[in-house]
């Protein structure tokens, strides 16, 4: 398995990026530039991944293309088919993007994005992105977000059948899907099912933590690797059983020194779980 870290350590050229993501522990890395760069600059990038045997796990595209804002939407439709496009020529094991909502906030929670609709929306615009680009070395793909499609592994391959599409794959963020005490409390259980249903179509995960908050309500909190509930060994196993080579990206921390330690602290744990990382 290869981890990653979903930052920028600060460097000044593409080998001393690859360099400093190497020296870390990391055995795959975000793609560090998007399609508007130069194509020199993204050929460097490639070469340094390679030659520092770094994995490009994502291409990142992190916009709404089913938004109620026209020009939004056309500005997001049209990135996420770039991104796309710079995701194969890279040959990234996917580009990722979330199916998108219907209020002002690109990744929010409203109602209505749980509607007919937006489902039909997101299929569409999918299918859309696909057939555009072509792509033939990756995949796009949907990371699992808490309040929009797809909620759960079946919604998932129920929308995977309905793009059908073969270079329609899966994201995975086991944490964002953890939202409820049944999900929480049994989540080795819930990892399983995901792994059962989705694992042949998994391309790259993210890793993170989740803790449970002493409220009167139930709340959850993404928290960093170690300091929460989660069983990461379990994780990273289900993970390593359909890919040597799967992707774990450490994201949402604050500071270079809080990935570097955070990298440090999840390569020391899996291993001494049997985890084989690159």
């Amino acid at each position: 398995m290869r981890l990653g870290v979903y930052t920028n350590l600060g460097y000044n050229d593409p080998i001393e990026w690859a360099r400093q993501m190497k020296k870390i522990g990391c055995g795959s890395v975000i793609f560090p530039v998007d399609y508007t760069h130069d194509e020199k600059i993204i050929k460097a990038y490639v070469r340094a991944a390679k030659e520092y045997d770094l994995v490009i796990a994502e291409v990142g595209v992190w916009c709404n293309p089913i938004s109620l804002n026209d020009g939004e939407r056309i500005s997001s439709i049209k990135r996420c088919k770039e991104q796309l496009r710079l995701a194969d020529y890279v040959d990234a094991n996917c580009c990722v993007n979330v199916a998108g909502s219907t209020g002002e906030r690109w990744d929010g929670a409203y109602k209505d994005n749980f509607s007919e609709e937006a489902w039909y929306k997101t299929v569409k615009v999918i299918q859309e992105i696909i057939d555009d680009v072509q792509p033939k070395h990756t995949y796009y793909a949907i990371e699992p977000m808490p309040c929009m499609y797809p909620m759960n592994p079946d919604q998932y391959l129920d929308l995977i059948k309905c793009v059908d599409r073969e270079r329609f794959a899966v994201h995975m963020d086991i944490f964002n899907w953890i939202t409820d005490p049944n999900k929480y409390f049994f989540h080795e259980e819930f990892m399983e099912e995901c792994f059962e249903k989705l694992g042949p179509y998994i391309k790259s995960c993210h890793i993170k933590d989740i803790a449970l908050l002493k409220e009167a309500t139930f709340q959850l909190k993404e928290i960093t690797c170690g300091e929460g509930q989660i069983c990461l060994e379990k994780y990273a196993l289900l993970a390593e059983a359909y890919s040597s080579d799967m992707p774990m990206i450490i994201e949402h921390l604050s500071s270079k020194e809080e990935y570097i330690e955070s990298m440090a602290y999840v390569r020391h744990r899996l291993e001494t779980s049997g985890v084989s990382l690159i």
